[in-house]
This record gives C-alpha cells, sequence and structure tokens, in this order.
C-alpha cells in the first residue's frame, strides 16, 4: 500500500516456489489482484513472494492457486514490511501513476484525451484500508459518465485498492450524513486507527474527520480517572472512545441520533474493550432524561453546540460541577479586529497552548480587563469574545437549571483546526461550579 505523499507501507503478498511463481503471477493479473506498484520478492528460503492488492486474499482464492492454477504447490500469505517499488512506479506519484494508468484506458476506447479530461483527475483523496474517498471537485466532466463502470475499475487499480467512493458535501439533516457515492466495490465499511483506537464506520453513511486528530489526543491526556462523561454528541466515538480508552474516564453516556452512527459506536465500543463502561442513548440528546451526573461533558458538535447548551447544564453534578468542552466554530474578520502582535502566528499549522486563565461571572471590570489582555496574548480576540459571550450565556443557565447561582472559568481554548477561510473551529474548556 502506499500513504497519500507516496511513501510504502508493510504490503501483502503471496508466497509459493519459485517454479510456480509465473503462473501465479498470470492468475493474479487475471483476477486484478497483483500489485503492480511493488517488486515481486525472493525471501532468504528461496521461495518468491507476489505483492497482492488489499488487506488479505479469500481462503477459496488460495485453495485454488494450490489445488488448480498449481497443483501441489505451497501458497501462503505474509506481509512485506519494506516493499520495493516496481521500476514501473518508481519516480511516479500517485497523481502522475493515476494520470497515465487513465489516459491509458481512455484512449484504448477511442476517446482522445484532452487538457480537461486531465485538470479533472483527483489530485487529493482519504485512504481508508482498501478503500479510497476521493473529493468532490474530481471526475466532474460530463465525457467521464459515457465511459462506464470500468473507468472506477481502473481508477481503483492505479491506486492499488479494491474499492471506491466519491464524497458530496454534508447533508443538512441533523445527523450531518455526508453525501459520499460508492463507485466501485459492495460495500463503504472500513476502519481506521488513531491513537491506538480501532474506528470501524460505513464512510457512505458516518463522517470522520482526520483533522480533529489534535482534539482526541488532548482529550486523551485529560485527568479523567474516576469521572462520569455525557458526550453529548458521540458519533461513532471520537472522542468517547479517547476519553474510555486513555484518559481513564469510568464511565460514558453516550448520545448520538444517527442510526448508522450507532451501530458504528455500539461496535467500536465493542473492539476496544470498553463496552461494558459505556451507555449509548439513541435520539435527541435535548430529550435525555439524565441529571446530576456528569464531572465532564463534550459537545463537540460544528457549527455550533448552543441547543445542547441546556442539557449540557442539566447533566454536570448538581454538588461539584464540572467541566464542559464546548465546540463551535468561529469567524475572523481581518482588518475589523486588528490581532494583538504575535498572535497571527496561530494561523500557521503549529498552535501555541494558552495560558490557563481563570475568570468567573461576577468579576469586576478591573480583573476581566486585565485577563482579557493576558488571553488575547495568545489568541485571537474574536475567540476570545465568543468564549466571553458562551461563559455568560452558560452562566445564567446553570443558574436557570439548578435554581441558584455558578462561577464558571474559561481553562482554556483549544484551536482545532481552520474549518474554512476566516473560519477557525475551537474548543472552549469551561469549569462551571455551584457557589456554596
Amino acid at each position: 500500500m502506499e500513504r497519500e505523499d507516496g511513501t510504502s507501507v508493510a504490503v501483502v503478498a503471496v508466497v509459493t516456489e519459485r517454479r510456480f511463481a509465473q503462473r501465479y503471477r498470470e492468475f493474479l493479473e487475471k483476477q486484478k489482484l497483483l500489485d503492480r506498484r511493488h517488486r515481486v520478492e525472493k525471501m532468504p528460503d528461496g521461495t518468491v513472494a507476489l505483492p497482492v492488492l488489499g488487506e488479505t486474499l479469500p481462503a477459496q482464492l488460495l485453495e485454488e492457486l494450490r489445488t488448480r492454477v498449481a497443483p501441489g504447490s505451497t501458497c501462503v500469505l505474509t506481509q512485506l514490511l519494506d516493499p520495493l517499488p516496481s521500476k514501473k512506479a518508481q519516480g511516479c506519484s500517485p497523481a502522475q501513476r493515476l494520470c497515465l494508468e487513465v489516459r491509458r484506458w481512455v484512449e484504448g476506447r477511442g476517446v482522445a484525451w484532452s487538457a480537461e479530461l486531465e485538470a479533472d483527475l483527483p489530485r487529493s483523496w482519504q485512504r481508508h484500508g482498501n478503500l479510497l474517498l476521493l473529493n468532490e471537485d474530481c471526475f466532474q466532466n460530463k465525457q467521464w459518465k459515457n465511459l462506464g463502470p470500468e473507468l472506477w475499475e481502473t481508477v481503483a487499480l492505479a491506486f492499488g485498492v479494491q474499492r471506491l467512493a466519491k464524497r458530496g458535501r454534508v447533508f443538512p439533516d441533523g445527523t450531518r450524513t455526508p453525501a459520499v457515492t460508492l463507485l466501485h466495490g459492495d460495500h463503504g465499511w472500513v476502519e481506521h486507527v488513531d491513537n491506538g483506537i480501532r474506528y470501524k464506520f460505513d464512510v457512505t453513511q458516518c463522517m470522520f474527520s482526520f483533522g480533529n486528530i489534535t482534539e482526541k489526543l488532548r482529550v486523551a491526556s485529560l485527568p479523567c480517572a474516576g469521572q462520569v462523561l455525557v458526550d453529548l454528541y458521540a458519533g461513532i466515538g471520537y472522542f468517547t472512545l479517547p476519553f474510555l480508552v486513555h484518559a481513564g474516564a469510568a464511565f460514558v453516556h453516550a448520545c448520538e441520533w444517527n442510526p448508522h452512527a450507532v451501530v458504528a459506536l455500539r461496535n467500536n465500543l465493542e473492539i476496544n474493550g470498553v463496552a461494558d463502561r459505556c451507555q449509548i442513548h439513541f435520539g435527541d440528546n435535548r430529550k435525555l432524561k439524565l441529571s446530576s451526573i456528569a464531572d465532564r461533558v463534550n459537545l463537540g458538535l460544528i457549527p455550533s453546540s448552543e441547543e445542547g447548551w441546556p442539557i449540557a447544564c442539566q447533566v454536570l453534578r448538581q454538588d461539584t460541577g464540572g467541566i464542559l468542552h464546548v465546540h463551535q466554530n468561529v469567524e475572523s474578520f481581518p482588518g475589523k479586529n486588528p490581532q494583538p502582535p504575535g498572535s497571527s502566528k496561530m494561523e500557521k499549522e503549529h498552535w501555541p497552548y494558552p495560558q490557563k486563565i481563570i475568570t468567573n461571572e461576577w468579576e469586576n471590570g478591573t480583573a476581566r480587563d486585565f485577563r482579557r489582555k493576558l488571553l488575547s496574548q495568545a489568541t485571537k480576540l474574536e475567540w476570545q469574545r465568543w468564549a466571553e459571550s458562551a461563559e455568560t450565556r452558560i452562566a445564567t443557565l446553570l443558574q436557570q437549571v439548578h435554581g441558584k447561582p455558578w462561577k464558571t472559568q474559561i481553562l482554556h481554548i483549544q484551536p482545532v483546526k481552520s474549518y474554512a477561510p476566516h473560519v477557525d473551529h475551537i474548543v472552549l474548556d469551561l469549569e462551571c461550579r455551584p457557589v456554596l
């Protein structure tokens, strides 16, 4: 296999005796399973390893190789941990190889290759095991529609995958269902591993954001031992699993209303060995019956989780309170709100961690101005202003829900990623404690 940057990772190979290798090769080529990106390798014992596409081969096919293709041959699977690129693949990027393969196939069908077709090929993609997920901005030319399903088979072979899908815009249906079309293959289920956590999901039904990895790593490092957590927008377990697997949360109540995500979440809890420490609440979290149980509440919904703020206040422990992790997309307006010196570095790839800022609803004007000055040294003004507005609103909600005053403290503002031009996905860590 190959990463998007072209570097190699382990590939699966079929091993047999040298005298049978050519028959194996011809059969695997005919079945379109031979990985032509990597060389056939001679093993230390004299056998030959033929790289194949995908993560394994069916037992039925291995038996056919042994008994019909080359009777009497030895046929086993292995992994080549450092596979050598074939001569054809050397010096050829995935995008270049795709262009060569698609052009050859198109011209073989009697269609003239053009600059317009070449410009319409994908320049970026996501790889999930043996499934490649293309962006929506490729293969839009009308000529592709006349070339039939064999086009997608050619694209899959060029990338060395067995399944191919293309994504569109996320449906505004409340469950953030991705508009993904399966182009080649029989199902959209894939597995992705982040920080030692396995996530299985159907790419045609559930979202998966690679850009959230920094926040997953951060919550995995939080001191949650012995704590009860409520994840109001659990999805397939993006944050539920790090809280359970690495942060040591005692128990998580995971809320989700997308039935496809719930199926994946239940499976992911099982395969990561934490199902006994999580209860799934299927349905609209605004109707959640839980109250006064949570030491932490995660509100991982963008562009805004504000509809979940009342229920987040409801589930916080009435006696000790807890911490809210509030996600939000915040707009910046260049030229209207000048940044403090040095804060423009926040737009770079490496985000600095803002210092811990202690605030509360009853600060006098001098204290609040001092806190704003400290916070603005490390964050954009728009983030700071949104955080203060959210703090005020949540403090009011806490008093309404619990019938007594609460103190609120902005502990941290964490940038996650740039969501769009001048739009930043951030997380506010807000400590909320009842006034005793």
